[in-house]
Order: structure tokens, then C-alpha cells, then sequence
């Protein structure tokens, strides 16, 4: 309206407004002209496009499409001081999925539940939960040392007709990890080394506890060995050292060894020696050492192997399957006293020597007829040895693997040779004994929830007078039906002790007895003795 208010009059005013209608006609017109060339720019390329897919040949378009990808890229990094690392899925060297690949996967799987908006759900192998990760094209950003970086999931789709060799479609998946060229070393070197410790620990952190067992070797058609030798259950037991039934000091003092060792990767290759450890867990039936066992695995989060000794074939079976155990593991033989003849009986050489002729014989003798008399495939008994068991424990096999403990039960420890017991094989040696009242005050608390009773001092007195293991004390502190009765389950306990004291004394006086008839049958055999030497005397002297 400004304009309109001119001086002039009328005639002033008409002029002013035609050119102002004139201005705008002419914009609309270099508009419209503009769109115009968008459309034929846009028609264009469509009916490029339309020639591409009609006339040129299916075996090229990848070839071109690579082509002006590759120089259109190459000239855009030209001009960025961005570097950036591809990690594939698959490599063309096994058809399995890389490592590295899920590593990063695992790792980026906790940055994608803060920071992504897309998401991909799976679950791991083994895994406990659905786990989250990085969709198509999604982008986290990531900090290390106060530099960002950027991981960006990728996808391309091969329409070549070839046949593909990694399972799954033709898409192929692979992560971009961008940074600045400043930071290459660190990246290259640091940053990169961190990703794969960190996804491990993550995956050990969410993974499925096993439980295993080996199984006896078989053979097929083809007489090949099957592919594995363990066979494996998932690990749910609720055992903790809480639960268990000990001494709180000993508790303690082993669970601080459990946690100082699973901590002191760093001070074992300082010490050069391979990250392991041993222990030895025995004492009387009942005492709770398979219960210790799991205790251990749960507090440490290891997996179980359960090795069976007398369905190993042999010493280089036992190396097999030491092979086939992975890293935060226990390794146990439980009643390795009755697993095998284990306890290292050496004979002298000269004996051996003596008798080496004539065993020969019974020995060809003894093969001919167990060939005869058994079937074919129960003819091969366990043949490992002490020397071959005593090489995985702490030869050189010993080395295969890192964070693993090895753990032994025995019932008789003075049955086992010394050989295999020594510190440094079995560094720890635990005697898991009949229950004591600190024992008992833990059971109580875990069975009836209950840290003091006016029976504790009856109880307390009782366990110091016999010996009753702590299987058979949670026994009598178990409810015996629906309703809960401390008082009842407390005065079995009493009753149990107290019948436990009259068979110890009965026991007792039994082997009292046993042994005074036995010293009084060797009295008299000495009797007898001195009498029959004393008439043999009497005799030699009577001789003309």
C-alpha cells in the first residue's frame, strides 16, 4: 500500500501497479521454467535408466555400478580427512560367521539400547535373552579416550545369479567404523583391542551356562571319529556359598582364592606359568563337595566339564577332549580314587626284569582268550595313565586354555599318589569334614530360616560328641510336609544326633571288643608258640 500512496496521482498509481503485476508474471514464469527443467532432467534419467535395465547386459550392470561407485567415493574421501574400517560378516576363507564381526556385534549391541532408534532383534547362541542390536543402516556413535567414532550397519543385496557359499540369502552385512585420520594409531591399535575384549566379556556375560559330560568315542560307516566328545545340558543349579554348610573363616578364605584367581591373568604371565588352578576337595560321603563344586561355578560364572575317566580310551583322547574345553571352565573328576588305577604304583626294575619273560607269556595267553570270549567293539578298555593324566594337569597340554580350574574328590586321599596331589598340580587342598555347629547354624538359617532356637545349645553339644555330615543334618531340617514346624524339625535333628551317639558308642565298643579278641588270639598263638619251642627244646635235649 505504500506504493499506491505516490505522487502523481491516478496515472502514478496504475503505472506503479502494472509493474508490479509485470515483476510477479515474470517470477511465475522463471518458476514454472525451472520446474520444467527439473521434470525433463528427471525424465531423462528415467529413460537412461529404462535403456540401463532394457538393452545393457545383466553381467555388466554390477561391473558399472562398482565402477562409478568405487571413483565416485574415491574422489568424495579425496577432500574428507575421514578414515574408515569395514568388518564383514562372512570372509572367504570359512563359511562360519567372523569373529570380529560378532564381537563388534556384541559390543554394539549395548550402544544400540541407548542411543539407536531401530532396532534388531535376536537371540544369541546360547544366549539367555533377546539381545538387541543395530538395524540397517543404523548409526551409534562411540567415545573412546575422548574421540568419537561412528559404527554404521550396513547392507548390500548381490543380484548376481552366482550361487552363494555363506548360508542365508545373497545379502551381505558388514560394519563401518568412521574416525578421524588424526586418530588412526589409536584406533588401529588401541580402540580396536578394546571393541574385541569388551564384546568377549559381554558374551560371557549373557551366555548360557553348561553343564558337560564326555560321551564314549563312537565310530561310523566310515570308521571316523564323531565330531565332538562332549555332550552338554544347560547349568541351572542354585547352589552358592551361601547355601553351603561351612565355617565362614574357611568360606571366606576360599572364596577369596576363587576371586584373586580369576583376577590375575596379568600376574600368571608374569610368573610364566599357564592361568589354572587346582583343587582338591575331600573328605568323608555326605560332606558337600559336589556342592562345593557348583558353588565355584556360580560365584565364578565358569562353565562344568564333568570328565568321565573310564570311558577315555586313552591318553590321547584325554588331550582331545582337554582341547575341546573352552576358557572359564572347571574341569572335574569327582572319586578319582575308583575312576581308575590312579595310584602310581611303580614296581622296581629289577623285578620288572625278573618276571618280564613269564608275563609275556600270560599276557598272550590272557589276549587270545578275551579275544575269543568278548564281542567285537568291548574289547578297548580305558588305557590312561597317570603320567598321561598328570601331563594335562600340569605338563605341557596344561597350557591349552586360560582361566580354567581343575578340581579333584576323593573320598580316601591317602589313595591317590602323592605325584598328583603335590602343591602346584592341586594347589588347594580342602577337607570338607562332618558338620559342626557353625555349619548347622547355616543350614538352620537356609532350611528354616531361623538364627536362634532353645535347642541350638542341646544341638551344639550333640554335634561335639558325634559326627554327622551336613547332608544328613539338611535332612532332618527339611519340613517334612506343607506346614512349617521349626520345633519338629529341630527335635528330629536331636533325636538323629542322639541315635548317632548310641551306634558311635556301639561302634565303638564293637572295635573294642574286636580288638581285645584279637589280642587275645595273638596271646594265645604266642602261647602256643613259646610252648611248642619250650617241648622242642625239652625234646633236643633228651636226644642221646
Amino acid at each position: 500500500m505504500d506504493l499506491l500512496v505516490t505522487k502523481g496521482g491516478p496515472k502514478n498509481m496504475k503505472t506503479t501497479f502494472l509493474h508490479i503485476l509485470e515483476k510477479k508474471l515474470t517470477m511465475m514464469m522463471n518458476t514454472n521454467h525451472i520446474f520444467i527443467k527439473f521434470g525433463s532432467f528427471l525424465a531423462s534419467i528415467m529413460f537412461v535408466r529404462a535403456m540401463y535395465e532394457q538393452y545393457l547386459p545383466h553381467r555388466w550392470r554390477g561391473s558399472i555400478y562398482s565402477f562409478l561407485y568405487q571413483y565416485i567415493h574415491r574422489f568424495v574421501t579425496t577432500f574428507s580427512p575421514y578414515l574408515q574400517i569395514t568388518v564383514d560378516e562372512y570372509t572367504g576363507e570359512r563359511f562360519n560367521r567372523c569373529e570380529a564381526y560378532t564381537t563388534i556385534e556384541t559390543y554394539l549391541s549395548e550402544k544400540a539400547s541407548e542411543q539407536a532408534r531401530r532396532f534388531k532383534g535376536s537371540f544369541v547362541k546360547d544366549g539367555k535373552t533377546l539381545v538387541l542390536g543395530l538395524a540397517n543402516n543404523e548409526e551409534v556413535i562411540d567415545e573412546y579416550q575422548g574421540v568419537k567414532v561412528w559404527w554404521k550397519c550396513r547392507k548390500s543385496v548381490s543380484r548376481s545369479q552366482t550361487i552363494n557359499i555363506y548360508p542365508g540369502t545373497n545379502e551381505k552385512r558388514h560394519f563401518e567404523l568412521t574416525f578421524h585420520g588424526r586418530h588412526r594409531k589409536l584406533i588401529s591399535e588401541s580402540y580396536m583391542n578394546y571393541i574385541l575384549e569388551e564384546g568377549k566379556a559381554i558374551t560371557i556375560r549373557k551366555r548360557q551356562r553348561k553343564l558337560f559330560t564326555n560321551i564314549k568315542e563312537q565310530k561310523g560307516p566310515n570308521n571316523n571319529s564323531r565330531w565332538t566328545l562332549w555332550s552338554h545340558v544347560e547349568f541351572k543349579h542354585p547352589a552358592s556359598f551361601d547355601t553351603i554348610g561351612m565355617d565362614e573363616a574357611k568360606k571366606k578364605y576360599i572364596m577369596n582364592d576363587l576371586l584373586r584367581f580369576s583376577n590375575a591373568k596379568e600376574y600368571y604371565a608374569k610368573i610364566g606359568k599357564p592361568w589354572k588352578r587346582g583343587y582338591l576337595l575331600y573328605g568323608p560321603p555326605g560332606t558337600g563337595k559336589s556342592t562345593m563344586i557348583v558353588a565355584i561355578a556360580n560365584l565364578l560364572e565358569y562353565d562344568i566339564y564333568d570328565l568321565e575317566l573310564t570311558t577315555v580310551v586313552d591318553n590321547t583322547q584325554l588331550r582331545r577332549l582337554l582341547i575341546e574345553t573352552s576358557n572359564k571352565s572347571i574341569i572335574v573328576i569327582e572319586d578319582i580314587d575308583c575312576s581308575l588305577d590312579l595310584t602310581g604304583k611303580r614296581t622296581p626294575k629289577a623285578e620288572k626284569d625278573k618276571d618280564k619273560g613269564k608275563e609275556i607269556e600270560e599276557d598272550k595267553d590272557k589276549v587270545i582268550r578275551k579275544m575269543k570270549l568278548e564281542p567285537v567293539g568291548e574289547r578297548k578298555k580305558s588305557e590312561v595313565t597317570l603320567s598321561g593324566l598328570l601331563n594335562i594337569v600340569d605338563g605341557i597340554w596344561s597350557a591349552v586354555g586360560e582361566e580354567r580350574l581343575i578340581i579333584f574328590t576323593t573320598n580316601h586321599i591317602d589313595k591317590l599318589d602323592k605325584a598328583l596331589i603335590r602343591k602346584g598340580r592341586m594347589d588347594v587342598h580342602i577337607e570338607l569334614s562332618h558338620c559342626c555347629f557353625e555349619s548347622f547354624k547355616v543350614l538352620a538359617n537356609n532350611y528354616l530360616d531361623l538364627t536362634s532356637h532353645s535347642l541350638f545349645e542341646t544341638i551344639k553339644t550333640l554335634l561335639e560328641e558325634t559326627k554327622m555330615n551336613p547332608a544328613d543334618v539338611a535332612e532332618n531340617l527339611m519340613p517334612k510336609s506343607l506346614e512349617l514346624d521349626v520345633d519338629t524339625c529341630l527335635q528330629n535333628l536331636v533325636k538323629a544326633l542322639q541315635n548317632s551317639k548310641i551306634d558311635d558308642r556301639l561302634k565303638e565298643q564293637r572295635k573294642n571288643e574286636k580288638a581285645k579278641i584279637e589280642e587275645e588270639r595273638k596271646a594265645e598263638q604266642e602261647e602256643k608258640a613259646n610252648a611248642q619251642k619250650l617241648k622242642n627244646q625239652v625234646e633236643s635235649l633228651n636226644k642221646p
